[in-house]
């Protein structure tokens, strides 16, 4: 089988998987409309292109060392558990009529940022492109083009879902009541917070086992 195709089978298994950029990402694009959740999107794609290539240099190395892996699962836990606040405590804006008012950003940018850093402070996310690294460049060996091309099928892969949940929240949004999006918010904050607790708390079991 073609390498991309391969990669695209892996990107598109990826893509159906939970996690906090998912949810950031249907919050985003429900509260801020579809330009600011792809820009999340995009986001999220360059942190697993950065993460691809560290992979290929041998820097994820950082996880191989007990004290950085706590230092980095408790801020990666905080990070998600701030996050999390404030998709909790996120406010719906409604008009008189009780319609919910759809909020355009000038500055995209931070979306960008905020999808860069919320998945790449994902260990989990680190892990498993490391792990895929290894088993590709296993799989083929000295042939670099064909590992390029399946880790090109598999980002690009994970980058068409991510728009096309993008296209879903925009199309659901307007047929969503302010209490149904407060609900939203609610359950996106509480998993968020959920993600990063369960990652300290695993961060801090793992590191005193090994000692």
């Amino acid at each position: 089988m073609n390498p991309f195709i391969e990669g695209s089978i892996v990107g598109l298994t990826l893509a159906v998987l939970l996690g906090p950029a998912l949810f950031a990402l249907i919050q985003t694009s429900i509260h801020n409309g579809f330009r600011s959740g792809t820009m999340l999107a995009v986001g999220i794609f360059l942190s697993d292109v950065a993460l691809v290539f560290m992979s290929f240099l041998g820097a994820i190395k950082i996880l191989n060392d007990d004290s950085h892996r706590l230092v980095f699962g408790f801020v990666s836990g905080m990070i998600l558990i701030s996050y999390g606040i404030v998709a909790f405590t996120r406010k719906v804006k409604t008009t008189e009529n009780g319609d919910t008012i759809i909020t355009v950003e000038s500055n995209r940018f931070k979306y960008l940022l905020k999808g860069f850093f919320l998945n790449i402070t994902n260990p989990f996310v680190w892990l498993f492109w490391m792990g895929l690294t290894v088993g590709v460049t296993s799989n083929y060996g000295e042939e670099t083009g064909a590992a390029t091309l399946f880790f090109s099928g598999t980002l690009f892969a994970i980058l068409f879902t991510d728009i096309v949940k993008v296209l879903i929240a925009k199309g659901i949004k307007n047929y969503m009541k302010p209490v149904i999006i407060r609900r939203l918010n609610h359950f996106v904050g509480v998993l968020l917070i959920g993600f990063g607790v369960v990652l300290m708390i695993r961060t801090l079991m793992n590191y005193y086992m090994l000692l």
